[in-house]
């Protein structure tokens, strides 16, 4: 890890590997978080993000006023919600969201913004928690209000300085350690995928009306085609996980299917530019781990992330 000076200050700096690594870390502590743990997380990392920022504890019996953290001269305020599992405590999490808000507004005035922080351990919130939300901002006239998601703070946590990461997801151990180990965005989705079950009556779930002109234009045979259009048959499940996941996984996948692709679209085209990309981030040449790259694939294709997009008249 290098340093750099940054306001007369050092600064650490991750390459990719160690942020997948910093990033796996953060992960495990939100997994494990519940109740006030979580609630530490979530201030640590917005004391970094907002110098303003001002976390309440609660004292006495006078407690935090339902109020644990606010920006004052913004009136933007904060409630922490980590239940051990959220996917059981939804009508809970409705019911708090409902009474915090009340007592926020009956006891701090004037609110602008107001963000209801939940650990959903990177499963999403239901569609009470949000019609919720939106409701209280119309009813109450705010600027904004939203749900915020361990994804939502994962992204806040990794736009600061290298070293605020670190402070928060840990200290990396040292690379000679952990050099055995693959911490790669690709091994991450493509075991996620390989978890998947086939479900009956499953149809693919591609999107772009020029999905036949690209394969034809590629000239990508019919026997290989079928790969890609079985591959698109788990996009729905992959485009989730990503969407419950931070920008960073997204953004280094689609960065890294680029990547082997403008790499291998230098000595290859059609089908074997498809075999050399399966090939170059599969894991291993097995079946399994190849049929979860080519769902990664499907996903990239349709996005022209990888492959060449029809030109158009």
């Amino acid at each position: 890890m290098k340093l750099k000076s940054q306001k007369n200050r050092a600064v650490a700096t991750m390459n990719m590997q160690e942020k997948v690594f910093a990033r796996q870390m953060f992960q495990n502590k939100i997994l494990k978080a519940d109740g006030q743990e979580f609630e530490n997380i979530f201030t640590a990392i917005m004391n970094y993000k907002e110098s303003d920022f001002q976390s309440i504890k609660p004292w006495g019996n006078i407690g935090d006023k339902k109020n644990d953290g606010y920006i004052k001269d913004k009136d933007i305020f904060y409630q922490v919600y980590a239940p051990e599992d959220i996917r059981k405590s939804y009508a809970n999490a409705v019911k708090k969201l409902k009474k915090d808000f009340s007592g926020l507004k009956s006891h701090w005035g004037n609110i602008n913004e107001f963000y209801f922080v939940i650990n959903d351990k990177y499963k999403g919130i239901n569609a009470d928690c949000a019609q919720a939300i939106q409701r209280i901002q119309e009813e109450y006239n705010l600027n904004k209000a939203e749900i915020l998601t361990a994804k939502d703070l994962e992204n806040i946590l990794f736009k600061l300085d290298d070293d605020q990461i670190l402070s928060v997801a840990g200290n990396i151990p040292d690379p000679a350690l952990i050099k055995q180990i693959d911490y790669s965005v690709l091994s991450e989705v493509i075991g996620y995928i390989m978890k998947l079950p086939l479900k009956a009556g499953d149809k693919p779930n591609i999107v772009s009306p020029d999905w036949d002109k690209k394969i034809e234009f590629n000239n990508i045979s019919e026997p290989t085609t079928r790969l890609l259009n079985n591959g698109s048959y788990q996009l729905e499940s992959l485009n989730k996980y990503l969407n419950n996941n931070s920008d960073f996984l997204a953004d280094s996948l689609r960065n890294k299917m680029n990547e082997i692709y403008l790499q291998e679209r230098k000595k290859s085209v059609g089908d074997a530019l498809f075999w050399a990309i399966l090939n170059c981030a599969s894991p291993k040449a097995e079946q399994m781990y190849q049929a979860s790259v080519i769902v990664i694939m499907s996903k990239y294709f349709e996005t022209c992330d990888i492959f060449e997009s029809p030109k158009k008249e």
